[in-house]
């Protein structure tokens, strides 16, 4: 099995499939490498697709200290994989937790990414004049206590069927059902320990808005329009960072990939094209208005 060690000393397993451009898949909180498949099938005919577990989910290494899990760990770990496998750059794909560490890598490392796709991000992201900003802390360390207590077969279950998940279910259901048993056998300490060092623990993009404005590498984001959490976040980013496209699934939740493959793996390839093409461009100055 391949692994790849980080700077920090974590093996993380990864798999290479196909040959070209690189593009590394980076997966949510409630999948793994096996989550970008539809992706992979489709990709490595023209590209060299990665994907790889998180640290936390196994075959990768599991670790027991909470200290060995951060949003900062999590961006640098993409660093690891670009630069122990000597891809000089790549284009770098992420969902929802994976989204957040796309994002902070674009933010940190934009000399090793050819372009970012950024999905279903913003889960927790609140504006600076909103309530509860602690709402999002709370909830992924009482989701952390429930699966250390009654099990990731109970409570990876109940996760699978939240409200931006149910549409995934009602289109397809085999599909969901291959997604579930994946989520509940994933590493009870692993898992408990990602929501209590990275999920709890993220910084509020609301608060990023100047670094994020830096970003200049071409963006994609994509959001499911019933994904209610993170669609207003992927308006927020399309109008902070300039070299970004917003494209809205109807009638999709939050697995964007798995749940719309055939969408996803469109718009992604037209994003590729675009920037093989040079087409992808900032947007136009005069299309800005200025937004109290």
């Amino acid at each position: 099995m391949p692994y790849l060690k980080t700077s920090d000393g974590i093996n993380l397993y990864y798999e290479k499939t196909g040959s070209g451009i690189p593009v590394i898949f980076v997966h949510e909180f409630a999948g793994d490498h096996r989550s970008w498949e539809p992706q992979v099938n489709f990709f490595s005919r023209n590209f060299t697709c990665i994907t790889y577990s998180a640290r936390g989910y196994t075959p990768s290494d599991v670790p027991n200290d909470i200290n060995m899990y951060s949003q900062e760990r999590a961006w640098q770990d993409i660093r690891d994989i670009v630069e122990g496998l000597d891809l000089k750059k790549a284009h770098i794909v992420g969902l929802s937790m994976g989204g957040f560490a796309t994002l902070h890598f674009g933010i940190n490392c934009p000399n090793l990414a050819l372009s970012l796709c950024i999905a279903g991000c913003g889960y927790g992201a609140k504006p600076k004049n909103s309530q509860n900003d602690e709402g999002f802390s709370i909830v992924s360390e009482n989701t952390a206590k429930d699966i250390l207590n009654r099990g990731m077969k109970i409570v990876g279950s109940e996760y699978a069927l939240g409200p931006s998940r149910v549409q995934f279910q009602n289109k397809d259901y085999n599909g969901w059902k291959k997604f579930n048993d994946m989520l509940i056998a994933h590493d009870q300490t692993g898992s408990a320990n990602t929501l209590l060092g990275v999920q709890s623990k993220r910084p509020n993009l609301y608060d990023l808005t100047d670094e994020i404005a830096k970003i200049e590498i071409p963006t994609l984001i994509i959001n499911g329009d019933e994904d209610d959490m993170c669609i207003e976040v992927g308006v927020y980013l399309k109008r902070t960072i300039s070299t970004s496209g917003l494209f809205v699934v109807p009638k999709t939740g939050h697995t964007i990939n798995l749940e719309e493959p055939a969408l996803f793996n469109q718009q992604l390839a037209s994003f590729y094209q675009s920037i093989e093409n040079k087409s992808w461009k900032k947007r136009d100055d005069r299309a800005e208005i200025i937004i109290n």
